[in-house]
């Protein structure tokens, strides 16, 4: 099947068709810079990370375009704080964010810019605005005037006449209240703003939060493109807002498509920097959990539900690698010739039918991870007599590191083994030769309590494990 997406403005999955055929151009909301990004802003970005990785599968050329909000009221009121300039603040958080995109390989967009770097565009797109009937100036402010666009609410579903009537928003700040009529596109200077400041026709000031990225968007990606995706907090009024000020200054359509991530939950609630219960990929990193397993948590339910984030789901993802690594290691490790057996020739192209078939039905992740456990389990059963030898080993692999192409997980990353923790593997090993099970289970809890899970995998090999990774595998013919 082609690929099919959940649309929010249709509110229903359709077969998505890019504008110029084979190339994808997307836009993705990027993090406000005045803290460090947090697990449930990491949701959204894997979320976009496996959708843009599926569009390359799929043979598209990809246009991805990340913007970087390093000017709004929380980054004013956070380089005030510390009394410092404003890049002063979000440069290193910058720095951090990208560090971060690298630990749970999220792919690098194509463009990154920046808000400040880009406020001519957000002038001229104002002053479109202006001239078309749009906006109007009120105090040093600059309004867009949500009556006169007549497709006002169209993403969000809500009604214009449930709003507030006559209020003005001259904030950045946002939330999913009914409060929200005209909107600013330009602020004019106040004291708090300090020296953040450019001047304008109207005056010095700054642009509004959601004019940032109407303009941005479009500079890299065009009057229309074919695809703008964030977390379910910007339907609105952030993205509405984005729509009305687009289209009414170029008359075009924007962005074709709309996909939103549901929010992840932490302890029951919504993690967000103002309920103060967030958490940073560092700080789980620093409680033991490796980025491949937080991936794993972020990318392994749908897009469209909320992901429950906590330790029981941590130690889920661990073990659920954990188990998927015996596949991976047995079939690299293969040895000895042979040709690839009828039964694992024609399962491999099935598993590969079945997995990509649920990326293609809106990024279903359940069926794509059934398929990789059905496939764990089939070959395990198929060597469980005879092993996998050198050419099935070798087809395996291709075809999981062709999945990995995707998911981004499936490859571990192996360390060495601590002193003294590969002589008792070493020991188990000739009790377990010896039939002396009892001696070769206490060393086996002993490894446990250390942090090592033993798996006894094909023949009397031994695969040792941490923290989801493969150490070694240590075959009993080299005893």
């Amino acid at each position: 099947m082609a690929l099919h997406i959940y649309d929010t403005r249709r509110r229903r999955k359709v077969p998505f068709e890019p504008i110029d055929p084979g190339i994808v151009r997307f836009y993705t909301c990027g993090p406000t810079v005045y803290n460090d990004a947090h697990i449930g802003n990491f949701r959204t970005y894997v979320f976009e990370d496996l959708l843009r990785r599926t569009f390359k599968y799929l043979g598209y050329n990809v246009r991805q375009v990340m913007n970087l909000t390093d000017i709004d009221d929380k980054t004013i009121r956070q380089a005030r704080a510390e009394g410092v300039p404003l890049a002063k603040v979000t440069a290193p958080i910058i720095e951090r964010f990208f560090r971060d995109l690298d630990a749970l390989k999220i792919e690098r967009a194509e463009v990154y810019p920046k808000a400040t770097e880009h406020i001519p565009e957000m002038i001229a797109l104002i002053e479109k605005l202006i001239e078309r009937g749009y906006a109007y100036i009120a105090e040093g402010n600059v309004y867009y005037s949500v009556e006169k666009f007549g497709d006002y609410l169209q993403l969000s579903g809500k009604r214009l006449d449930q709003l507030r009537r006559g209020v003005r928003i001259n904030a950045d700040e946002y939330d999913e209240k009914d409060d929200y009529h005209d909107f600013a596109l330009w602020k004019g200077w106040t004291e708090d703003d300090g020296d953040v400041w450019w001047e304008s026709p109207w005056g010095r000031g700054r642009p509004g939060w959601h004019l940032e990225c109407s303009a941005m968007s479009m500079k890299y990606l065009g009057e229309e493109f074919d695809l703008h995706t964030g977390g379910v907090d910007n339907i609105f009024p952030h993205h509405e807002n984005e729509i009305a000020q687009s289209v009414a200054a170029t008359g075009k359509g924007f962005s074709r498509y709309w996909m939103h991530c549901a929010h992840l939950v932490f302890e029951g609630e919504k993690m967000s920097k103002s309920l103060g219960n967030i958490c940073t990929l560092r700080e789980s990193l620093t409680q033991g959990y490796s980025a491949r397993v937080i991936r794993y948590v972020l990318i392994g339910t749908h897009y469209r539900q909320g992901v429950n984030y906590s330790v029981d789901t941590l130690i889920s993802a661990k073990n659920s690698l954990a188990r998927l690594d015996t596949l991976y290691f047995s079939a690299l490790n293969a040895a000895g010739p042979g040709q690839i057996r009828p039964a694992i020739q024609d399962a491999l192209p099935r598993f590969r039918q079945e997995f990509v078939a649920g990326l293609e039905d809106d990024l279903n992740i359940a069926v794509s991870l059934a398929a990789l456990f059905e496939m764990v389990s089939s070959i395990h059963r198929l060597a469980r007599d005879v092993p996998l030898n050198r050419t099935e080993g070798a087809a395996v692999v291709d075809l999981w590191e062709d999945f990995d192409r995707i998911l981004g997980l499936l490859i571990p990353e192996g360390v060495s083994l601590p002193d003294g923790v590969e002589d008792k593997v070493r020991q188990r090993l000739v009790f377990r030769k010896n039939r002396q099970f009892k001696e070769a289970d206490v060393i086996r809890e002993e490894l446990q309590r250390q942090g090592f899970t033993l798996e006894d995998g094909m023949g009397e090999s031994v695969v040792v494990w941490s923290e989801g990774r493969r150490i070694v595998k240590i075959d009993s013919e080299n005893y």
